[in-house]
């Protein structure tokens, strides 16, 4: 069965630092301000091809200050750095929250990889 990605719940918690998403299936994920930062689908992050992709570092304090829905298929997430250029569709939303112990790792292996170049 395929993973209904329509979110029936986004919550803003900016004293725990997370954006909690709950979706049609039952999945709930709580995905962290920094996290979703770091991961943000816009092309200053993604770059706008393979192997362009950019390390962005520093963001561990960022904070979100506006999730304005986008249509019925994505939320653009305003955070507090000026950052506000990424759509978060549901289907990536969903990823980021199924995918998240993996992609968090492979990030801190980056990061330490960057530190150990200086």
């Amino acid at each position: 069965m395929t993973p209904d990605y329509t979110p029936t719940e986004i919550k803003l918690r900016s004293k725990s630092r997370v954006l909690e998403v709950t979706f049609a299936d039952g999945q709930r994920f709580e995905l962290p301000f920094e996290y979703l930062r770091v991961h943000s689908p816009s092309a200053e992050v993604k770059g706008h091809g393979p192997g362009q992709e950019v390390l962005v570092l520093g963001k561990e304090n960022v904070g979100i200050k506006a999730v304005e829905p986008i249509g019925q298929y994505a939320v653009k997430l305003v955070f507090d750095d000026g950052h506000d250029t990424g759509l978060y569709t549901w289907t990536y939303l969903y990823e980021l929250g199924s995918e998240r112990e993996h992609k968090w790792a492979y990030y801190q292996q980056r990061v330490r990889e960057k530190q150990a170049q200086k």
